[in-house]
């Protein structure tokens, strides 16, 4: 009888701190993230937090807003979609590929731009009709980057844009428009103001009027074809509580 009981025993010793280890650590869910590429920095203070208080793993795809829902119409896997304008988030709504009622938007931006630590020359968007032919201004590209979009609105708005278009040099998204900047091939580049604050190696030389374009906002919606729906709704509703606007605060964004 003892040693059934001395058996019993060891076997208690080796398989229940097993089970308990499997019953307390529960596997992480993986939840992903398509966001604009103007969110880059922001995206990755605001995921480890979140990671370090919940039981998610999270992971980042960062393009323009139209690359990324281009991707999502051709069947990539994604739970979120965050974009820097309505336009894409409609397309996505419309061939309904999100959930519409999760849809929100999160924060906005304001569009400036930017030259070397030593330019001086710009005081407005209009003097740019004013530089020699040789300089060269980067933009996003017009029809996939929702930057570049505002900024082809202020331009036409201002009658600008026929006048520079042969100076302005395209960029896949905002952030290649900064590293035109910051490497000295072009002379000035129009970004939002959260891309210039993370830049050492430029300066803001003049903000451009909001009003010469359509608002510059952030919406955010869950798939249609999410696997993780009750993941990605407590995400998209940690974005609007006061611990991320205020990191999203420290990078330029706007509540």
């Amino acid at each position: 009888m003892q040693i059934k009981l001395l058996r019993l025993l060891a076997f208690l010793i080796i398989i229940v701190p097993f089970a308990g280890c499997s019953a307390s650590s529960e596997e992480k869910k993986s939840l992903t993230i398509s966001a604009a590429s103007s969110l880059t920095d922001v995206m990755k203070e605001l995921t480890d937090t979140y990671e370090n208080n919940h039981n998610v793993s999270i992971q980042l795809n960062l393009a323009s807003s139209g690359k990324l829902a281009r991707q999502i119409e051709q069947g990539a896997p994604v739970d979120v979609y965050l974009s820097a304008n309505q336009k894409w988030m409609d397309q996505l709504e419309a061939g309904k590929q999100i959930e519409s009622a999760t849809r929100r938007n999160f924060t906005s931006n304001h569009l400036v731009i930017i030259g070397s630590k030593s330019n001086n020359e710009l005081t407005s968007l209009q003097t740019l009709g004013n530089l020699p032919p040789e300089s060269q201004i980067a933009v996003g590209e017009p029809e996939s980057v929702p930057a570049g979009s505002y900024t082809k609105q202020a331009l036409q708005k201002i009658h600008l844009w026929d006048l520079i278009e042969e100076q302005l040099v395209f960029a896949s998204d905002v952030r290649q428009v900064l590293t035109y900047v910051e490497s000295g091939n072009v002379s000035y580049g129009i970004v939002y103001r959260s891309d210039a604050k993370i830049s050492d190696q430029v300066r803001v030389l003049t903000e451009i009027d909001p009003e010469l374009h359509k608002p510059i906002v952030y919406p955010g919606a869950i798939l249609s074809d999410s696997t993780h729906k009750q993941e990605a709704t407590d995400f998209l509703n940690f974005l609007s509580r006061k611990e991320a606007k205020e990191i999203m605060k420290k990078y330029g964004f706007q509540s």
